[in-house]
């Protein structure tokens, strides 16, 4: 947590472009300069953009464990990914993925460099508008209290690093707030009390939180890109929903589902975008993933607003942009890591009605593709799925966007026997992109948005939340919303040389609307759950976590879902019954259900002299 200079530490204000983004990025970084060159209201201003630019790498280091993008933890260690490319490259990614997890892992202390770099990026911003009290409350001609505006910005980034600490190494980590920040150059904060207790930091990273909720506008008519009084709003519902939630007894969880219900149902009924569009499901689920479509859908509650400028990647690409991108078939090469699991494709087999097979009888059909006559790919394209599947994750013999119809492994997946014979789709750009929306020399560069919280997880959070406070019939309801959105699209065919669509013997089987799509790229199926699944707690619990498996797959959600549900182990280790039938790197992984958060790298508990203990899952 070392206090770095003023203008390394903030980056002073990443040169960005408006392609995706909002103007208030686009100042143009500058030089070192000390803070009392910082004492203005556009001083104040560029720091708080230098806060915002945290929310992507900046040099390419926290690529490695750091990003926000969380596909190593949420996706890979969560079973919705195989960590891809060859099993000897980078061997800290490998041992995640297997479970041969220790507390040296450097991923793990660069996601522990990145949180507290962040959260000091928050300190700075805060601490400068404090200094800046009288000036930016006096401001003439403003219609908001600009010194407001700013500490509710640095409140909420704040907590939401906070937060993202304790999504991965539980809730006693070391609070630090404007008090330690000013107090030592390396404030050195303790997790435990003088009896040896932990502490909780919850209650202050929802105060943070709060303060942001009831401060921040409800749009910014400038500025759009900046987090409104609805983002705060759904981040203190998520930080609320992860503390009610059971963690196998760890973690010093408390029952707020009242609360989180209340915020929600506010939410649903009052937020809105920056562009006052009231928050709504995207007309279609392929829409959230097509750069210069994606930003304002109305479904978007916080983004990563994501740039193209010239040749900056990470500007572009918070995943990675040679770690995710494919080994060579977008024309530039990549690493090949983030490929979807055979487990998590085979989630995606519906039964007759169009829902999935809760019962998990998924897991006993045949995979979807399999190599036969190697390198040649057989895919079986006539087993009925949700047709979201192929929005998320490519496979052969289905068009994967404008590029191509796959047809064998050459030029797509490094090393079948490693990491699959999926590939990752969601994060990547189009053929089309290339020039505006995407850098035509880097493989995974694209404009579009990644987003942190969308209004489906808002919804399927608000379904939880009934269902946990005795209303689990309402949550029907919600759960079916966003299913009814996944039949609006289906991935058509395209005649692998022109990429014009052509005739299929495939469909799309919409239950929800009572209509047949034709030419469809593969059988798609898709209908909306009964009364009789959420006629119980239990049988909703079980529909309301499965369609945030589906519907938020490859967004960095799956391993922090199963641990705060307390299922973890359980889930994991049929995980890895079901994926070393393919690939023989799972053989000798096992998962300890005590897992529920990893381990603080000991790099920082050496550090801190015995102020910082393990974490409970690790001592």
């Amino acid at each position: 947590m070392k206090k770095l200079a003023i203008y390394s530490a903030m980056a002073l204000a990443v040169a960005m472009s408006s392609t995706s983004c909002s103007d208030f990025l686009e100042v143009r970084a500058v030089g070192a300069t000390d803070e009392q060159a910082l004492l203005s209201e556009d001083g104040v201003e560029m720091v708080i953009t230098g806060m915002y630019s945290n929310l992507f790498d900046r040099t390419g280091n926290d690529y490695w464990g750091g990003s926000l993008s969380n596909y190593y933890y949420g996706d890979v260690m969560g079973g919705s990914a195989n960590k891809g490319s060859t099993f000897t490259d980078q061997s800290a990614f490998t041992n995640l993925e297997t479970y041969s997890i220790t507390t040296d892992n450097n991923y793990l202390e660069n996601k522990w460099k990145s949180v507290y770099n962040g959260v000091f990026s928050a300190n700075v911003a805060a601490d400068l508008a404090e200094k800046m009290k009288d000036e930016l409350s006096a401001i003439q001609g403003q219609e908001r209290d600009k010194y407001t505006e700013a500490i509710a910005q640095a409140d909420f980034f704040r907590g939401f690093w906070h937060f993202e600490g304790i999504k991965l190494f539980g809730a006693a980590i070391p609070y630090v707030g404007l008090e330690e920040y000013r107090s030592d150059v390396d404030p050195k904060v303790s997790n435990v009390d003088e009896s040896g207790n932990y502490i909780y930091i919850w209650d202050k990273v929802i105060a943070d939180l709060q303060y942001a909720y009831e401060n921040l506008p409800n749009t910014w008519t400038s500025d759009k890109g900046k987090v409104n009084k609805w983002a705060a709003g759904a981040l203190l519902a998520k930080v609320m929903m992860y503390q009610s939630s059971p963690y196998n007894g760890k973690n010093g969880s408390q029952n707020r589902w009242e609360e989180v219900r209340t915020l929600l149902k506010d939410i649903i009924d009052q937020g809105v975008d920056n562009n006052g569009t009231k928050y709504k499901l995207a007309d279609n689920y392929e829409t959230l993933y097509i750069a210069g479509e994606s930003d304002w859908t109305g479904e978007s509650v916080f983004d990563i607003q994501m740039a193209i400028i010239g040749t900056q990647e990470y500007t572009n690409c918070i995943n990675g942009t040679a770690h995710i991108a494919l080994s060579g078939a977008l024309g530039s090469g990549g690493w090949g890591f983030y490929q979807p699991s055979y487990e998590m494709v085979n989630s995606y087999i519906v039964n007759e009605e169009g829902l999935p097979m809760l019962d998990g009888s998924y897991k006993n059909l045949p995979v979807l593709s399999t190599q036969t006559n190697p390198p040649l790919v057989d895919t079986d394209l006539s087993v009925f799925t949700d047709p979201r599947l192929d929005v998320s994750v490519g496979r052969f013999n289905v068009p994967y966007y404008d590029w191509a119809v796959p047809t064998s492994i050459d030029g797509w997946i490094r090393d079948v026997s490693n990491g699959g014979l999926y590939m990752n789709k969601k994060n990547m750009p189009r053929k089309a992109d290339k020039g505006s929306l995407s850098v035509s020399t880097i493989a995974g560069s694209t404009a579009k948005n990644f987003h942190l919280i969308r209004y489906a997880d808002v919804l399927l959070w608000y379904a939880e939340a009934l269902i946990e406070t005795g209303r689990h019939t309402e949550a029907r309801e919600y759960v079916n919303m966003v299913r009814a959105r996944a039949a609006n699209s289906y991935i058509h065919a395209l005649d692998g040389e022109t990429m014009a669509e052509t005739t299929s013997p495939y469909v799309l089987d919409d239950k929800v609307n009572g209509t047949t799509g034709e030419n469809a790229a593969a059988n798609y199926r898709i209908g909306l759950y009964p009364a009789s699944q959420f006629a119980t707690k239990e049988k909703a619990t079980e529909a309301l976590r499965f369609e945030r498996k589906l519907e938020m797959a490859l967004e960095g959600h799956r391993w922090y879902d199963l641990a705060r549900w307390g299922i973890i182990g359980e889930e994991l280790t049929d995980y890895i019954d079901f994926e070393k039938q393919y690939l023989a790197k799972f053989a000798g992984s096992v998962y300890n259900d005590n897992w529920v958060m990893l381990p603080i790298p000991q790099t920082q508990i050496i550090t801190m002299q015995g102020l910082l203990v393990q974490n409970e899952s690790w001592k």
